[in-house]
């Protein structure tokens, strides 16, 4: 199996409280926010999350979401640069996983 390399920058999120981020920080973390923000990418992360390995096959998102495979391509490569996601390659197939850790560190950005 071959793990696809993604070229991730520092994501790491200075938690809002502490005060305002610099610019740096807002252009690093607003990527990420923005991918989210999308309600097909969010029910996409939400359903790898909920999937019974915690990954699942790009495939298998067409028919819940409605939609065709060029268009959950095209959401996955916007998760899959803000770091939220990646994938391994299967035989023909990708599959998915969501980046636990990118989550963790936008979560505890946003914790007041």
């Amino acid at each position: 199996m071959k793990v696809l390399e993604l070229e991730v920058t520092d994501y790491c999120c200075t938690p809002l409280h502490d005060g305002a981020i610099d610019e740096e920080r807002a252009l690093a973390m607003a990527p990420v926010l923005s991918a989210l923000a999308d309600p097909v990418r969010l029910r996409i992360v939400s359903m790898l999350l909920a999937a019974p390995d915690g990954s699942s096959c790009g495939c298998d998102l067409e028919e819940p979401l409605g939609l065709t495979q060029p268009t959950i391509s095209h959401h996955l490569k916007v998760l899959r640069e803000a770091g939220l996601v990646e994938g391994e390659k299967r035989g023909r197939w990708v599959h998915y996983r969501v980046v636990r850790e990118r989550l963790s560190e936008i979560s505890a950005a946003l914790v007041v």
